[in-house]
């Protein structure tokens, strides 16, 4: 059964850092993009940041941009989501994503396995 088990969610002040790690179990996903993704209370999952199989391209929503970097070992098939200078618009639920069959990197219906979440509240 595979499994993608997020961590590293908890609650901090605004301006400061997590780092979530996604670590899938039974399969390697070495060879696909993978992403992250949060849904706030009464709002939609929305696109969060993304990275490339290789690791060799990023893509992140603007509102996150310059304060959240993305990335990967393959080596350990963990992916990274290291969140600096939060606020308390970034408070969500944290998903972390896989897409095995390609499509939009941001688009959340080419994604095909998904974790359970982590909270992430951000205190102001």
């Amino acid at each position: 059964q595979v499994q993608l088990v997020e961590s590293g969610g908890g609650l901090v002040q605004a301006g400061g850092s997590l780092r979530l790690t996604c670590a899938p179990s039974g399969r390697t996903f070495r060879s696909y993009a993978m992403g992250w993704f949060r849904q706030a209370p009464g709002k939609e999952r929305e696109f969060v940041a993304a990275i490339t199989w290789s690791g060799g391209n990023t893509y992140y929503t603007d509102s996150v941009k310059g304060r959240f970097t993305i990335s990967r070992d393959n080596a350990k098939n963990t992916v990274y989501l290291q969140m600096n200078s939060l606020k308390p618009e970034d408070t969500a639920v944290y998903y972390c994503a896989v897409q095995t069959v390609g499509g939009r990197i941001n688009v959340i219906l080419t994604y095909d396995y998904w974790g359970q979440g982590t909270q992430v509240t951000v205190s102001s």
